[in-house]
């Protein structure tokens, strides 16, 4: 049976990734929904973005851009340093292409320009980073950074009277364009949840990787969740990510 898993924010955990894969037990015909925030946070980021490369060359994969992924690509191509980037995981990222030679982070560099703003599917499900703004949709947004950085969609999705029907004229228009929304971005550890939270018709895969929490996988059809060990036991002499 083909699965199609949606994966959360990695911020350079690449034990934390291949931990996770390998709890999948992934299969040949399996498709991978990343939701971007590759980098910044552990040490190995840049670990993180050739393993990726490589296993796209495996595996159907859908790479969405976060707001992590920005600023390491701006420093890719302009070799410019972002100080609110240096301090929330910059510094590692830099750090971990100590030994990358220029051609490969070349190709790096064009990994992140094909990551996609956003993603949807057949069934009308909706893959963002972060969220949108736009009450009619994310065709119709005016500002690209919203894809990366809002938060108002999941705030909006959590504080949402759970009684209010889809059909009342109550209920928000950005939420009726999808049958469903994924979006990383915001920690659910924030909210004391350590699982992938649903809120609405929105489900939030950032269980806080580059904190205290672990990377998640969520099978979007099951809604069957997959977790490798709380990220930082795997780095014990780390600090991982200042909160941004």
């Amino acid at each position: 049976m083909m699965r199609t898993f949606v994966v959360g924010d990695i911020h350079g955990a690449l034990k934390a990734l291949v931990q996770l894969l390998n709890k999948l037990e992934v299969k040949e015909e399996d498709t991978f929904i990343f939701m971007g925030d590759y980098v910044d946070g552990w040490s190995e980021s840049a670990q993180v973005i050739q393993f990726l490369t490589e296993f796209s060359q495996k595996f159907n994969c859908i790479f969405i851009k976060g707001n992590h992924d920005v600023w390491c690509e701006n420093w890719l191509r302009f070799n410019t340093v972002n100080k609110t980037w240096y301090l929330h995981g910059g510094k590692e990222t830099m750090e971990s292409y100590n030994g990358f030679s220029e051609d490969e982070k070349k190709k790096h560099l064009e990994f992140f320009d094909n990551l996609k703003l956003y993603h949807i599917d057949d069934k009308n499900r909706l893959f963002i980073h972060a969220g949108f703004t736009s009450m009619h949709g994310v065709e119709k947004e005016v500002v690209e950074e919203a894809f990366y950085y809002d938060r108002t969609l999941w705030e909006m999705a959590v504080s949402l009277d759970k009684h209010l029907d889809e059909d009342s004229e109550l209920y928000p228009n950005r939420l009726k364009h999808y049958h469903e929304i994924y979006i990383g971005h915001t920690p659910t550890i924030n909210y004391n949840s350590y699982e992938p939270m649903n809120g609405a018709n929105i489900w939030n895969v950032d269980t806080g990787a580059a904190f205290y929490g672990k990377l998640s996988a969520m099978d979007i059809n099951t809604k069957e969740v997959f977790q490798s060990d709380v990220v930082r036991t795997l780095y014990p002499n780390e600090k991982g990510r200042n909160p941004f």
